[in-house]
């Protein structure tokens, strides 16, 4: 405890490093102030009296888990960071079979400023049309109670509003990125699901039979978490020797390194992507209140309970750790790299052998990695058949968690980096995580 204490006192004496903390704090409170602005013709105490009464387990709760309960509160940032989630992974995977974002992807800074580009209009697009389904479901929901007072504007009003907030939410983001500490996106969507943490748990204590259930509870979470954290920071190294050079009258080279291959590469991004592709007909069908087909299917994608959804969600995990990886990771770059700098994996000859041995140990890790993504986040279906509440089960996996250790670690590796570039210790000096390496 002495040695965490000593550690928050060193990143207060670093001024940029503070400056970045309090810069990024400074940006999630304006972020989490707009989820309780709500849209102009609303009225919020028959909203908040309907929320009141509705089930948790459908869009709603769902959606509200990534946007602090700005969706059910109809804040002006009610659709939050997750349109330009859905745009990224539109343009990514345009960009594994189109050939003009191919030429993007191999044209450096130039092209990623191009892809950037169009990802914000593309997040336009799709707020845009997300925005219209959600006026829909306010203004002819079939709730039984007059939620809009002045319906005569009010679908362009909350077309522009819905829009604007999502831009303004997405150049927070970037300004955390480049000015903060962290990575704005993710720490946006890790802001909102941690605003639900004290109010599930303290449900969870109200309604648990007794306390050693609660306990008992507390501790499957914390081994969950572990188990999160382990496979995060999981590697595989692979060796690589470096023949000596002399160069002058010094000698370089002749040292044994490690290439660390992590087991989970692609991070938090395939559970993002995959939660982003399942709100999609969730999303379709509160466009369509009196279709019995639609509303059928928006149930079945927004309740994480049913076998049906999580069988899907499972699938859906795993193919975007591998697709994530296969873009993150690029083997050929690293052994045309690893060849410029003389350096050779142990009995595998450089260039195209060294490339195909690494994309062979990737594809062998990545699958174990993958089923692990998968089980963690469907976890919280099991959590509710053994009596959990749903809000606290959201964060026994799935999602939440992952987020949550993927983000935390994230920020405090960025963290650490700053402590060591001048020599402090950081907070990751002891034990098996070490953000150092």
């Amino acid at each position: 405890m002495a040695g965490f204490t000593e550690s928050i006192r060193n990143v207060w004496k670093i001024e940029e490093l503070r400056r970045r903390i309090l810069y990024t704090l400074g940006l999630l409170i304006i972020y989490r102030l707009g989820a309780f602005v709500t849209l102009p013709g609303v009225d919020a105490s028959v909203l908040a009296e309907i929320n009141a009464n509705a089930d948790p387990n459908n869009l709603l709760g769902l959606l509200d888990l990534f946007v602090g309960g700005a969706f059910s509160a109809a804040g002006i940032f009610a659709l939050g960071i997750m349109p330009y989630i859905t745009a990224s992974i539109v343009i990514q995977l345009m960009g594994a079979v189109v050939p003009y974002f191919q030429k993007l992807q191999r044209e450096g800074e130039e092209g990623r400023r191009k892809i950037t580009q169009l990802t914000r209009y593309g997040t336009i697009m799709v707020t845009a049309l997300q925005s219209i389904g959600f006026a829909i479901n306010l203004q002819y929901g079939a709730t039984g109670q007059a939620i809009v007072i002045g319906p005569t504007f009010f679908m362009i009003s909350t077309v522009i509003v819905l829009t604007s907030g999502t831009m303004f939410v997405m150049w927070l983001g970037e300004r955390i990125t480049e000015n903060g500490i962290g990575n704005g996106i993710s720490l946006i969507i890790m802001i909102g699901i941690v605003a639900f943490l004290p109010t599930s748990l303290l449900n969870e204590f109200e309604l648990s039979s007794n306390l050693f259930i609660f306990l008992l509870e507390i501790g499957v979470l914390c081994v969950v978490t572990a188990g999160v954290v382990l496979i995060t920071q999981g590697t595989r190294r692979v060796p690589v020797q470096y023949a000596k050079r002399v160069v002058g009258r010094k000698v370089y080279g002749g040292s044994t390194q490690y290439l660390p291959l992590k087991v989970n590469a692609a991070g938090v991004m395939p559970i993002i992507f995959a939660q982003s592709i399942m709100f999609v007909p969730a999303t379709f069908a509160t466009m369509f209140p009196e279709s019995a087909f639609m509303q059928q299917m928006g149930v079945f994608f927004t309740d994480i309970s049913s076998w049906g959804y999580s069988s899907i969600f499972f699938v859906i995990c795993v193919f975007f750790t591998y697709f994530y990886t296969a873009i993150a990771v690029n083997p050929k770059e690293m052994a045309d790299t690893m060849k410029r700098q003389g350096g050779f994996v142990p009995g595998i000859r450089p260039g195209k052998q060294t490339s195909e041995f690494i994309d062979n140990i990737l594809t062998r890790i990545t699958l174990p990695g993958s089923i692990f993504l998968g089980l963690v986040a469907i976890f919280p279906a099991f959590a509710i058949q053994f009596g959990v509440t749903y809000g606290f089960a959201q964060f026994f996996g799935g999602t939440s968690l992952l987020i949550l250790v993927g983000v935390t670690l994230d920020t405090l590796q960025q963290i650490e980096s700053h402590l060591l570039m001048r020599h402090y210790d950081g907070f990751m000096k002891s034990g098996r995580v070490r953000g150092r390496r």
